[in-house]
């Protein structure tokens, strides 16, 4: 049986960035000042992108290097569909 990468240390990024969000939204009900709103949308939307990062390095480390090491053409192609497909949609 495949074991998922760990993502557990991803969980204190989650919390933070669930934070930051519940942060913008009571600077929004104390209406306050619209680019100190922005600098933290900012700042939420740098902790996803290096989520996403910690995420992609993750499957690249362990997902797709699996399938790669199990020596299996067809886990291999899925893979490499698989990542292509993410990118497509990704750069559109």
């Amino acid at each position: 049986m495949k074991k998922n990468a760990d993502h557990s240390t991803d969980i204190q990024r989650l919390k933070r960035i669930s934070g930051q969000i519940e942060g913008i939204k009571k600077m929004i009900e104390e209406k306050r000042y619209c680019t100190d709103i922005l600098t933290q949308t900012k700042a939420v939307r740098a902790a996803l992108k290096a989520l996403e990062v910690s995420i992609l390095e993750k499957h690249l480390n362990h997902c797709v290097s699996g399938a790669f090491e199990s020596k299996s053409k067809v886990d291999s192609q899925k893979k490499m569909t698989e990542l292509l497909e993410f990118f497509a949609k990704r750069m559109s």
